[in-house]
This record gives structure tokens, C-alpha cells and sequence, in this order.
């Protein structure tokens, strides 16, 4: 198959594309920055532009790729070999892809009409990106939001059993993760942040939870957070016993703060 044009030098051969190249949509002014990635598409940064997905087009008019001019190469404009391109950033956005294909089959092969799926939500991957040689983000569906783990290109995760759980650290704080599997998607960790979705009336709502829990998963803060309560000392309240605040942390993730149960 020919590899995919663009409008520009290099011949119009995105393969000879340096990874750093800047480009520019010819009909809007749109501009592809590698090193910011795409937000509108889930495209992680540090993704070349000619290692975006198939589907991918301009966020701005939706015009074709082949649309788009190079106005900046941080690589050089000659025909040397291109850098080694970390792998990671495409991993992520194929990961999102396959997540949400699966588990959109699932909703409406199998959960359907079930009591515990809330109907006016919809299956959407959230912010996958690497994290130590790793893929992280969040899966929303109608019946539960899980943080994904999916192994790095040189681990094998084949052999875990599935319903195991294993405590893994972030910036802020540790939580639990039980291993699961799909035919679709190979193998992942999950932890829950919520399950049922009935307190969500809106897909928005769900989306920017979503979000906002996976920026406090690598909030160093909370983990600070967390421990303000124990450097206090206790509170005593009428009756000698001490009331419980729940930290930040625990306002955003819920259970999981605690290494609670999962819905993988």
C-alpha cells in the first residue's frame, strides 16, 4: 500500500517526514504540532504526524491529511533515516480505539436494557497516554468508570490471572488494581473509581470526571493530601469519638483511594 501524501516538501511522502515536523492545515490554518498532540482526536503528544491513526483529520474544518503543508522540521529537511520513534503515543491511541470498539459491543450485545446501566451515557476512552513505558487512561461506560493499565510493548501480561489484584503506586498515592482480559483488547488492570453511573445525568459530567480524575491520579498533592490528617492528630467531638473527613483524594477517586473493589 502507498504510504499515506501530504501537501508540501519531502515529496508529499509522509514517511519522510521527520518525527518533529510542524504542519499546517492549507484550508483553515489549523496547525499539527507533534509535540502537543491532539486533543480533539486523543492523539497523546509526542505522536508524528505520520504516525497518527487512519482516521484522523483536521479537528478544525475535517479536512484530509493530505491537506496540510509543512511549516517547521525540528529533524532537518534531508532524506536520513528517521529517529527511533517511541512507540508508546500510537500504543495509547490504538488502545482508546480498541476500548472503546469492545466495550461498545458489550453495551449493546450484552448490558442493554440492564437495571444497572444508566441509558443516557455512552462508552468513551478518556486521556490514554504512556506512563513508565505503560499505557494509562480512563474507561467510561453506562455501568461503571475504570482507570485502564495496559502492559508497554516489552511486557507480557498473558500468564496474570484474571481477578488478581496488585497494588501499584502513582504520584498520588497507591491504588488497587484487579487484572483482567478480553479477547478484544488483551490483557489490563483496572481499578474503580465508579460503579454504578446513576449520579451522572450527563455524558459532559462523566467526561470531566473522568478527566479530572486522571489528572489528580498524578497529583503528588493528594498523596500530601492524604497524610494531613495522621500529622493533625485526632479530633475528638462530642462523645470522645473523632469525625472522619474525607481528603481530596478520596473525593475524587471514592473507594479507590482506599485499594477498593473493581468492574474490570
Amino acid at each position: 500500500m502507498a504510504a499515506p501524501r501530504f501537501e508540501g516538501s519531502f515529496l508529499g511522502d509522509v514517511s519522510r517526514l521527520p518525527p518533529g515536523a510542524v504542519l499546517e492545515c492549507k484550508i483553515c490554518w489549523h496547525v499539527y504540532d507533534p509535540a502537543e498532540g491532539c486533543d480533539y482526536w486523543q492523539v497523546p503528544a509526542g505522536t508524528p504526524f505520520a504516525h497518527l491513526p487512519d482516521h484522523w483529520r483536521c479537528p478544525r474544518c475535517d479536512g484530509a491529511r493530505d491537506q496540510f503543508m509543512v511549516i517547521d522540521t525540528s529533524s532537518g529537511t534531508g532524506f536520513a533515516a528517521p529517529a527511533p520513534v517511541d512507540p508508546l503515543p500510537a500504543l495509547a491511541a490504538e488502545t482508546a480505539r480498541r476500548f472503546e470498539a469492545a466495550f461498545r459491543e458489550v453495551h449493546v450485545g450484552q448490558m442493554r436494557g440492564m437495571p444497572i446501566v444508566n441509558e443516557t451515557l455512552d462508552v468513551r476512552a478518556i486521556g490514554f497516554r504512556p506512563h513508565e513505558g505503560r499505557v494509562v487512561g480512563v474507561l467510561v461506560t453506562p455501568w461503571f468508570m475504570n482507570i485502564v493499565l495496559i502492559p508497554g510493548p516489552e511486557e507480557d501480561w498473558s500468564r496474570q490471572m484474571v481477578g488478581s489484584r496488585t497494588l501499584l503506586d502513582f504520584p498520588s498515592g497507591a491504588y488497587e488494581f484487579i487484572a483482567a482480559n478480553r479477547p478484544e483488547t488483551g490483557p489490563y488492570r483496572a481499578c474503580s473509581l465508579f460503579s454504578p453511573m446513576f449520579e451522572f445525568t450527563t455524558m459532559l459530567q462523566a467526561e470531566e470526571t473522568a478527566r479530572a480524575a486522571l489528572a489528580a491520579l498524578f497529583d503528588p498533592a493528594l498523596r500530601e493530601d492524604e497524610d494531613e490528617p495522621a500529622a493533625k492528630g485526632p479530633e475528638p467531638t462530642v462523645g470522645g469519638t473523632r469525625r472522619a473527613e474525607p481528603s481530596r483524594r478520596a473525593l475524587i477517586f471514592g473507594g479507590a483511594g482506599d485499594a477498593g473493589g473493581t468492574r474490570p
